[in-house]
């Protein structure tokens, strides 16, 4: 018999509401992101703000609702007065971190006339590898104070006389890594963080603040960085950062596929660390897990600019299996949203990006369309998915389900969704079951599939994977059948949900 499977829901089976900051994005002075991607003012498709219209409506596609900025690696050496004011006055600068001329053509104002025209809330960060505390402040007060003292008339000076009200800020980016700027230990950093933290929130104790986290799982000090820096700032933080970029250079597909096992260890792994460090303190405080650089990166990991401003550094060219492996990130995202509330996919634009420009054009990747069709269809909760599948073997991770699931409901619009990834190389016949309230229509889907994993688009053939849309149809008895296609990642949106028994 050919292999089946059943994806049963209830909408009463609640994993937690979905945060919509989940949906953001990072925007670092890095290779073409800033330069030639958001900011061109030289292109013919630039509006009045210098800043590219075409990657303005694809990131709009995406729905990002928030954005990180400036940094990354760059922020540990940024000085943030060098991008304010008279375009002119400027400094070109020599950026460490990735070997570049920094113009400092696009600062802080620049990036807050990115984020009203995308609709999408700010996340800064502050500097605390050269920076000082005084400096986060500073920047603190620039964004957030009344005109009436020194750099909040600076901002009204150059141009902005209210405040910006930026609510999310970074501590800093990384700091466990040797090669980051200012480079501390986890007591170092926790202090230096712990006081920075108390200005900023003297300054305004509206801002919710993010502490920097172990820079992946197999840093040597990771998760006991993250105890000891948490131990040091529990009550002064709201998030806890934690950055991950998938890799296949074992050129191990099955793996590969099988990535979403890492993701959910290393949420579970830092989660368990934040109900120990809250136990600890016998705190009444909650800090929550920020994904704020996540993506896949292995192709092209170029990360020396030979001093230039602006030169193309690691631009991956993304193809079908890392689309998937995108869309499990998002499904994993969805499962674990009781504790992970935040989220930003490095970068938005030509660096590690589902988007690409070259000259006029922009190129859509594989990986923009499973991140623009969960922004677009997942709200209310995630609901808690029971998947019965057949297992596959893989390398790393031993038996694993041939899906990966997670599922939406929205009572207060009466829609919800489900999310749906076949790992396998054959098409699965799949029956999808509501336990508890049943929806009457599937009200129509996409699906982003191919045959080939190494598949992807490029400039010549930007088209040759886009999802392809599935046709609505009636709830029969609260279950749907389907087949699903191999390597394959599906989208279906339901409504018109009534009790089982009605």
């Amino acid at each position: 018999m050919p292999a089946t499977a059943r994806i049963l829901l209830d909408n009463q089976r609640i994993v937690a509401p979905i945060s919509r900051l989940l949906f953001g994005g990072f925007a670092e002075h890095m290779g073409r992101c800033v330069y030639g991607g958001i900011y061109d003012p030289a292109s013919p498709l630039a509006d009045q703000h210098g800043l590219r219209s075409d990657v303005l409506a694809a990131l709009k596609e995406v729905g990002y609702t928030t954005v990180r900025y400036p940094g990354g690696n760059f922020l540990s050496g940024y000085r943030w007065q060098d991008g304010v004011g008279p375009k002119e006055g400027r400094p070109v600068r020599r950026e460490l971190a990735w070997q570049s001329l920094e113009t400092n053509q696009f600062g802080t104002d620049e990036f807050m006339a990115f984020c009203r025209n995308l609709g999408a809330e700010p996340m800064l960060g502050v500097n605390l590898g050269t920076g000082t505390i005084q400096d986060a402040a500073d920047l603190l007060e620039y964004c957030n104070a009344p005109a009436g003292t020194h750099f909040a008339d600076m901002r009204a000076a150059n141009g902005h006389p209210e405040p910006y009200d930026v609510r999310l800020w970074c501590l800093g980016n990384e700091m466990d890594g040797p090669w980051q700027i200012g480079h501390l230990n986890a007591i170092d950093y926790g202090k230096k963080a712990r006081e920075a933290a108390k200005m900023m929130k003297w300054m305004d104790p509206r801002v919710q603040l993010v502490l920097a986290g172990s820079s992946n799982t197999k840093m040597p000090t990771y998760p006991e960085w993250d105890r000891l820096a948490l131990e040091l700032c529990w009550d002064t933080v709201d998030y806890l950062s934690m950055h991950y970029y998938a890799r296949n250079d074992a050129d191990d597909t099955a793996s590969y596929l099988a990535y979403a096992r890492h993701f959910e260890e290393h949420i579970d792994t830092l989660a368990a660390v934040l109900r120990y460090v809250k136990s600890l303190k016998r705190s009444s405080h909650t800090v929550y897990l920020s994904l704020d650089e996540w993506n896949v990166w292995y192709k092209d990991t170029s990360g020396r600019g030979g001093w230039q401003s602006g030169p193309p550094l690691s631009e991956e060219l993304y193809n079908l299996e890392d689309a998937l492996v995108v869309a499990q990130w998002l499904n994993v995202f969805l499962r674990k949203c009781d504790v992970l509330k935040m989220a930003c996919v490095a970068q938005i634009v030509n660096t590690i990006s589902p988007l690409t420009t070259r000259g006029e054009q922009l190129l859509k990747q594989t990986t923009h369309y499973p991140i623009a069709l969960v922004s677009q269809h997942a709200h209310g909760v995630a609901l808690d998915v029971l998947t019965q599948a057949p297992l596959y073997e893989t390398s790393l991770y031993g038996p694993v389900p041939l899906l990966d699931v997670s599922a939406s409901y929205d009572a207060a619009n009466d829609r919800g969704a489900v999310f749906i990834v076949n790992r396998g190389r054959e098409p699965l016949q799949t029956e999808i079951c509501w336990q508890g309230a049943a929806p009457a229509l599937v009200t129509g889907g996409y699906q982003l599939a191919g045959n080939d994993p190494k598949a992807a688009n490029t400039f010549e053939q930007r088209e040759f994977l886009v999802p392809q849309s599935i046709a609505g149809s009636a709830v029969e008895g609260g279950q749907v059948a389907l087949t699903l296609p191999p390597l394959s990642f599906t989208v279906l949106a339901t409504s018109g949900y009534r009790p089982r028994n009605a």
